[in-house]
């Protein structure tokens, strides 16, 4: 009987003319939680095709991803943005160099993961591979319909990528996401000694970030459940970027109890470790949530402008969705015209209640 790496090897094999693909490219040029969320999807490939070679195009935060998950992911191409896509800002001189550079590489396989096929798909075949696989919107440009499946609109996304890994003959190896720490994160981390001084207490973290001020819960309510908590003798910690440092000093300002804030002063693997010892994670729907949720962290997420049911946690028993019924979900806009009513509504009584109720 053959195990499960042999079988998906040989569904792939069959769909290649039996000629199983050696060199793969992935779009998905994406932040951190959107990389997490596709994990899962990347194990799998990696389990039906232990031999490929596999090169992420990504932002460029995203070398730092392929090498913490080099045992998924072999190279690391940099996206240099593109017309219509909102996460860069398009650097036009080159992505002609950018399109060549790929398409000299000859891959087998180009799959689409970035989203539901509008814009990128058109991008994907210009890599030039072989064969192109993706997503695709029904009425819109669908490359193969052999090697494109419809975009699932109901689907979590862990969901969606497994979908398309099982779409593509690979069976699923689980929804688990991954964060694996490394020694050099734990070294970056120890380097913020007030934090050190902290690592015997029991503390929490409060992430008031998020990259659209329409998924933001008002900072004071941070500063409120971080005073509560502290009340409890928890510490707090306060986490962000750098470009998240005005508004932890915000969610700073309003506190009245100790609390130490280390926004704009940690990598992302610091935070990572800093964030595998809390015994709670309080943030907005951003990637910090799939950090939590990849290390196993308890978290409460305030979920104000985006689809919670694409993107909360797999597991409800370790994380908490805390949400106010809106009809404009998902929001569109950068900030909300019509007074935020998603994050107005959210209390700090029901955040606080569900903390209290995941702290052991």
């Amino acid at each position: 009987m053959m195990n499960v790496s042999e079988r998906n090897g040989s569904i792939l094999s069959e769909r290649l003319d039996g000629a199983p693909p050696q060199r793969i490219v992935i779009l998905r040029a994406l932040m951190l939680g959107d990389l997490l969320c596709s994990v899962p999807a990347l194990r799998t490939l990696r389990v039906g095709l232990p031999n490929a070679e596999i090169t992420l195009v990504g932002l460029p935060w995203a070398r730092s991803f392929v090498q913490r998950f080099s045992h998924y992911l072999n190279d690391f191409i940099e996206f240099p943005g593109y017309p219509g896509l909102p996460e860069r800002e398009p650097q036009l001189d080159r992505i002609p160099h950018f399109f060549a550079d790929v398409q000299r590489r000859r891959f087998d396989l180009a799959i689409q993961m970035h989203g539901s096929g509008s814009f990128v798909n058109s991008i994907t075949v210009l890599f030039g591979a072989r064969i192109n696989a993706g997503f695709y919107l029904p009425g819109e440009y669908c490359p193969d319909e052999e090697w494109f499946m419809p975009f699932p609109e109901d689907e979590t996304e862990v969901g969606l990528m497994s979908r398309l890994m099982e779409f593509l003959g690979a069976p699923s190896q689980g929804d688990e996401l991954e964060f694996p720490l490394t020694a050099n994160d734990w070294s970056e981390l120890d380097q913020l000694k007030d934090i050190r001084e902290l690592s015997n207490d029991p503390y929490v973290c409060l992430h008031p970030g998020a990259r659209f001020p329409s998924r933001r819960w008002p900072a004071e309510r941070f500063s409120a459940v971080g005073d509560a908590l502290s009340r409890l003798g928890l510490r707090v910690i306060i986490t962000g970027s750098k470009d998240e440092s005005e508004l932890a000093e915000a969610v700073c300002t309003s506190m009245r109890e100790p609390h130490w804030n280390v926004a704009g002063r940690t990598t992302i693997g610091a935070l990572g470790a800093l964030l595998s010892g809390a015994r709670l994670l309080i943030s907005n729907d951003t990637g910090v949530s799939h950090l939590a949720a990849a290390l196993r962290v308890p978290s409460v997420i305030v979920v104000s402008g985006s689809d919670y049911k694409r993107w909360a946690p797999h597991n409800g028993r370790l994380h908490r969705i805390v949400q106010h019924p809106v009809e404009c979900r998902p929001c569109m806009h950068l900030v909300c015209p019509i007074g935020h009513p998603c994050a107005q509504s959210v209390t700090v009584e029901e955040v606080f209640s569900q903390a209290k109720a995941l702290l052991p």
